[in-house]
């Protein structure tokens, strides 16, 4: 069995961390799925899904470790017109957090429960807000 659906998020700034794990579990329990997998994939190239701890110093911590990475300041080829679009790109450095915190996360679910340890919860990554964002959560199983 697959069982498919999608949140919905309107992100409110440039760079936010989003604890989604209680809407992950919700759509597992809602499925029906007692034994399986979930998969949460966002749709976004300037996104981001990962799992770590939910505490605001260390989100703090990631932000900065991703701006040492992708520093704003830098001449990037990206930042240039793209005639496709008819913009020019502003957002080379979302790409580039969105290649380091991945577009996706795989967990077990076991009794219905998604099996995860204590200080796991999934984020939601957002490096080009404020915008309208879909994460799939597809959960397979029986």
């Amino acid at each position: 069995m697959q069982y498919v659906k999608t949140i919905h998020i309107l992100t409110k700034v440039y760079n936010e961390f989003d604890v989604i794990t209680p809407q992950v579990e919700a759509i597992v329990a809602e499925s029906g799925v007692k034994n399986g997998m979930v998969t949460v994939l966002t749709k976004h190239t300037t996104t981001g899904v990962t799992v770590n701890e939910a505490l605001e110093c260390l989100e703090s911590d990631i932000a900065v470790a991703l701006s040492l990475f992708a520093p704003e300041d830098r001449p990037y080829s990206h930042a240039r017109m793209l005639r496709d679009y008819g913009s020019t790109a502003g957002n080379p450095t979302g790409h580039l957090k969105a290649l380091v915190t991945g577009s996706h996360c795989h967990f077990l679910i076991q009794d219905g429960k998604i099996n995860r340890g204590g200080a796991q919860d999934v984020y939601f990554c957002e490096y080009d807000g404020p915008a309208s964002r879909n994460i799939l959560v597809i959960v397979e199983g029986e």
